[in-house]
């Protein structure tokens, strides 16, 4: 490289992005404790590369586009890596992945359409894994590409990782690479450990893996959900390697490792586009963060002919999805009430643009919550926002906070109503005392008693149901059944067309099933899936009306906390009135006829269910189950009778076959229910 000019020569900007790109390394990779989110950092990192190819005379050996990462932390030894590794180019747009194709095709002289690997950009840590004579001798950190950190100890505890090859025909020496990670629902799982024994929680799956795999004590990764999928090999001595990537991968399979299933190959990049956003509409059902798709010229041969640049390889890119991350501004806080009087702190923000949609609202569930993230208004926030999930505040960024920012201060009295609040001993939630006497509560429990998977009322939206309780016409959940045709079409926006078709739909709903009539009375905690059980367990109204709270305990899934909420419902006369008036309404069902566990079918068995289920959903299939008698558990282990296993279908698949279970897909689990008389 040329001897470079004097600084002053260049706009300054360019020296300041580097030092705040370096910041941010820093805070990433040595410390653990993100700053800014991938986006904020994305687009320091395009604005640095767009001002180097502007003056390229400015680049510097030890500018961030030159290199991978940060200094590892002296508490491990230093690992130096046989061959570099690199980081990949981005493309954020189908002009850039076309754009890409056509620099290959020019640097290979060719128009012949290339066959790409594709395959899912896990969100996680890069990891290198040294195998000599199929036996596992070093695990260690990306670290800067060149250097990384010896973490052998931490990576044994791995289960996915082989400390022996599997099979034969590997290399006397491999270097295996991957990408370590956290799967949603273990991070989920810890999180809510750690959010009960009021400890700071992992920001996203990403940070909790970083944070588990850089533990001293290896006892603490151990105990951390971690997962490893090997996606490329770097050193290898004393032996060949197929041909193409996307079979080195299927060697890799065969030798023990874990590859990721979603893995395909594409004829030409029109394909590899495609690929690309079919598996962006699955993103969010999938059992794992991902942050992109990663494209490789699939011919290893044609790899070598294209060779590296000084920080990637020329024959591959990876496609990045919209960002589920991003920092914005918390304007204000206000309260909603819901049906059951739950006081619900909802964030007002500076909108923003995050997971496809500009969101300025955030959820903030409860005081607990607020106290946890040492929230206060006027703060700069990180929110995640991840398909249809509610956008919620994960972080706060103190650093900038300001000199004038405000503690959040509950209601003393319902914003609503103007009845006191109160929270209950070893409740994080705060209620208003109304009841019926708050119209917020009132409206909502008249919303959901008419919703589609309660009562199912076509036509009775929410504007309609405010309207009719502002006006007075419904004060409890049986005045549905005494409207009058003249008062629906004097409604807003109504006629009397209109008012027929409801009445006619609330004349259809009086004839409905037990379960969904236990649904629709907004028990707290009480949803589908737990009325089905009720109503399977009891068979009739009266028995689980009358049941106490240890009988109640004795139907599936139910604990101490629903059976308490039950037991209360129907101990209160205002209840029991209002169940008394919706059955003089003309609202009836079938009884059900119950069997003795021992007599069910399935008595006994415990099922598992994971992926997608495209004809059932998760709940319905579950309750078919605990019908029949089975038991149907979050997690699999050596007492798991059967794995259902739909698309998407992660680690509790993974784990079923190492253990050897018997899997059944969604046609198989449809066909055992149709066998025991269930209607599908």
């Amino acid at each position: 490289m040329s001897t470079l000019p004097p600084v002053n020569n260049f706009p300054p900007e360019i020296e300041q992005l580097r030092e705040q790109i370096r910041h941010h390394n820093y805070r990433y990779y040595a410390l653990d404790d993100p700053q800014v989110t991938d986006a904020d950092y994305d687009r320091l990192m395009q604005r640095l590369h767009q001002l180097e190819a502007q003056y390229p005379a400015s680049v510097t050996p030890d500018s961030p586009t030159q290199r991978v990462g940060a200094t590892p932390l002296s508490a491990f030894k230093t690992v130096v890596h046989e061959l570099p590794m690199l980081s990949l180019d981005n493309a954020f747009s189908d002009e850039d992945l076309l754009a890409f194709n056509q620099r290959i095709q020019d640097r290979l002289k060719t128009k012949d359409k290339i066959e790409y690997a594709c395959e899912v950009k896990l969100d996680g840590i890069a990891v290198s894994l040294l195998y000599r004579d199929g036996l596992l001798v070093r695990g260690a950190t990306r670290g800067d590409g060149t250097n990384g950190e010896d973490i052998t100890q931490n990576v044994r505890t791995i289960k996915s990782i082989p400390l022996r090859m599997a099979g034969s025909g590997y290399p006397a020496v491999l270097e295996v690479r991957g990408e370590i990670y956290m799967p949603k629902a273990g991070f989920n799982a810890l999180n809510e450990k750690a959010r009960a024994a009021g400890e700071k929680l992992f920001v996203n799956p990403r940070n909790a893996a970083a944070g588990s795999l850089r533990q001293l004590d290896s006892r603490i990764t151990a105990s951390r959900p971690l997962e490893m999928c090997a996606y490329t090999v770097g050193w290898v001595d004393g032996g060949e390697l197929p041909a193409t990537h996307s079979d080195v991968l299927k060697a890799l399979r065969g030798w023990g490792f874990l590859t990721n299933r979603e893995t395909d190959t594409a004829p030409d990049i029109q394909a590899a586009i495609a690929f690309y956003h079919r598996i962006g509409e699955r993103r969010d059902a999938l059992a794992y963060d991902i942050d992109g798709i990663v494209f490789k010229v699939n011919s290893r041969l044609l790899q070598d002919k294209l060779g590296f640049i000084s920080r990637a390889p020329r024959w591959a890119i990876a496609y990045k999805f919209a960002a589920q991350e991003e920092s914005t501004v918390l304007l204000d806080v206000e309260f909603q009430v819901g049906r059951t009087g739950a006081v619900t702190p909802v964030a007002r923000l500076q909108p923003v643009f995050v997971g496809g949609v500009t969101v300025s609202n955030a959820t903030l569930h409860n005081r607990d919550e607020i106290n946890r993230l040492g929230l206060k208004i006027g703060d700069t926030v990180i929110i995640r926002r991840a398909g249809d999930v509610i956008p919620q505040i994960v972080q706060v960024v103190e650093t900038r906070r300001p000199a004038d920012a405000r503690d959040i201060l509950f209601p003393a009295h319902c914003p609503i109503c103007n009845s006191p609040v109160e929270t209950i001993a070893d409740e994080a939630v705060a209620r208003c005392s109304g009841g019926l006497v708050c119209a917020a509560q009132r409206k909502e429990a008249i919303k959901h008693f008419a919703s589609r998977k309660a009562m199912n009322v076509e036509g009775l939206g929410d504007k309609l149901v405010e309207q009719l309780v502002d006006l007075g016409l419904v004060k409890k959940l049986a005045d549905l059944y005494a409207l009058t045709r003249e008062q629906l079409a004097a409604m807003e926006r109504m006629g009397e067309k209109s008012a027929d078709n409801i009445l006619a739909a609330l004349q259809n709903t009086k004839k409905t099933t037990l379960a969904k009539f236990i649904y629709a009375l907004g028990i707290r905690e009480v949803g589908e899936s737990t009325a089905r059980n009720f109503a399977n367990y009891f068979g009739s109204f009266e028995a689980l009306a009358g049941a106490d709270q240890e009988t109640l305990q004795r139907v599936p899934d139910v604990g101490p906390v629903v059976a308490h909420f039950v037991a209360e419902f129907f101990a209160q006369e205002s209840n029991r009135l209002a169940v008394a008036a919706l059955r003089d309404a003309g609202v009836h069902w079938d009884n059900i006829d119950v069997a003795s566990p021992e007599e069910l079918p399935l008595n006994g068995l415990t099922y598992v269910l994971t992926g997608t289920l495209e004809t059932l959903s998760r709940d319905d299939a579950k309750a078919h189950l605990l019908a029949l008698g089975a038991k149907v558990a979050g997690s699999v282990s050596a007492k798991t009778d059967y794995v259902v296993a739909g698309p998407g279908a992660g680690s509790k698949l993974a784990k079923a076959e190492e253990l050897g279970l018997k899997v059944m897909d969604e046609a198989g689990l449809i066909e055992l229910l149709r066998e025991h008389g269930r209607q599908v």
